[in-house]
């Protein structure tokens, strides 16, 4: 069911990007007057369709695409002269045709996000909030740089004050690479320099640190020493021996230095706060090992604010939010190219089709915050100068028009080979790349 469940929702995200994407062809091709043989969702042999005027209106044996085919478009297509002909065309309304795909995925991008935003916009507080850290892991990035739990972030390579979104999206575009922080402590700031790491499969960037948010309880292990006091999942734990928890790492830190000792647990259960008094065992777990426990999971607790927006205001926020993101996605890729993130944090059309099927099961929102996402990739990728996409069309219109002059037929079609070529390599590794992670995670 899962995967019928996957594939049904990648068909349906693929779909309305392609459709979206090639409607911004065909509307600008058919005003500036030019012949649209073919409106094709997918590639490959016609399933079925309907011809209307000059246009034939297909759906092709694989969805993974489309295209719309325009007179004369290609190099080696036959050319008599038309004037209704792409290449008859004026340099500038080509380019105005190749980018209006792009434009309609953004577009389609800002607007997925306004009409979500006008019914229910929803974020984490802490995102909001100032940067003061709470889980510091050892070995970590942050731990090598110096920082401790409770240090707040007074500037990320220069800006100052910044939440934990503005950290988080610093981070993500500096992957591997150095990073300089303001940061106090006890009233006392200092410089730190931190290199964040990436995932070689995932494209996770990594620092080591949390953000500072009250930490709840999760599963209660059976017979251990928290059910027989009577702590209960979704329990907020306030302090332990009179000092604060606001990271996980409070409590067993307290745990181990007492060595066995009964412990003093202050929590806070349906708003009212409570204490209770516990002995940890010494226990050993499969995955962590031996240490003195009470048997609890501990989970942050993410505080979410949820409102809706007027149009102004989900217009605005949808921008910001698309800017932000557009940053992330150029940032990756230079990245990739730099050789700083790994290649294999792309995701092809067999990742999309989990990530499709998760936003999916998890409801209508989550999936237009993907839609939304992927449109915005879709037009940012698309604009790359790669032949065959549509930055290719631009800058080899761009090349001529500065050269004033048409690049020759057959360097065109060398062009158009390589550009294949590489498209066809790309897609065979992605591809390979999904199975690998899909098989990691299965």
């Amino acid at each position: 069911m899962i995967i019928l469940q996957n594939i049904l929702a990648v068909i349906f995200v693929l779909g309305v990007m392609i459709l979206v994407h090639e409607l911004g062809h065909f509307l600008a091709a058919k005003h500036f007057g030019v012949r649209v043989e073919a409106f094709s969702f997918g590639f490959g042999p016609r399933l079925f369709g309907r011809k209307w005027g000059e246009t034939d209106y297909r759906v092709c044996l694989l969805p993974l695409g489309g295209y719309v085919k325009m007179a004369g478009e290609q190099p080696g297509d036959a050319h008599i002269g038309d004037p209704r002909e792409f290449m008859s065309k004026p340099r500038w309304q080509r380019l105005i045709i190749a980018a209006m795909g792009p434009a309609m995925n953004v577009i389609l991008a800002v607007l997925l996000l306004v009409g979500l935003f006008m019914v229910r916009f929803e974020r984490l507080a802490v995102q909001q909030q100032q940067a003061v850290l709470g889980d510091v892991e050892a070995n970590s990035p942050a731990a090598k740089a110096g920082l401790r739990e409770d240090d707040r972030i007074v500037a990320v390579d220069g800006k100052q004050n910044p939440t934990w979104e503005d950290v988080t999206l610093n981070m993500v575009a500096n992957a591997n690479r150095a990073v300089r922080l303001r940061m106090e402590r006890d009233g006392r700031q200092f410089d730190a320099v931190l290199t964040p790491t990436s995932d070689s499969s995932s494209g996770m960037i990594y620092t080591g640190w949390s953000e500072q948010v009250p930490i709840q309880l999760g599963e209660i292990a059976p017979g251990l020493p928290a059910e027989k006091a009577g702590l209960k999942t979704g329990d907020v734990l306030v302090a332990v021996e009179g000092q604060p928890i606001r990271s996980r790492q409070k409590l067993p830190e307290v745990l181990q230095q007492g060595g066995g000792r009964p412990v003093v647990l202050e929590f806070l259960r349906q708003g009212q706060k409570m204490t209770t008094t516990l002995t940890p065992i010494f226990h050993r777990s499969s995955e962590e090992g031996s240490a003195w426990r009470i048997g609890v999971v501990l989970m942050p607790k993410y505080e979410r604010i949820a409102t809706r927006l007027s149009f102004p205001e989900a217009l605005r926020e949808s921008l910001d939010q698309n800017r932000k993101n557009a940053s992330l996605i150029i940032h990756a890729l230079q990245g990739i190219i730099e050789r700083r993130m790994s290649p294999k944090s792309l995701e092809g059309p067999i990742g999309i089709a989990r990530l499709s099927g998760q936003a999916a099961r998890h409801g209508l929102a989550e999936l237009i915050l993907l839609m939304s996402a992927i449109s915005l990739n879709l037009g940012i990728l698309n604009l790359l100068p790669i032949p065959i996409l549509d930055g290719g069309v631009i800058l080899l219109l761009l090349c001529e028009s500065v050269m004033r002059r048409d690049i020759s037929l057959a360097v065109k079609e060398r062009i158009v080979q390589a550009g294949f070529v590489f498209l066809m390599l790309l897609f065979v590794f992605v591809i390979y790349n999904d199975i690998v992670k899909s098989l990691a995670q299965g």
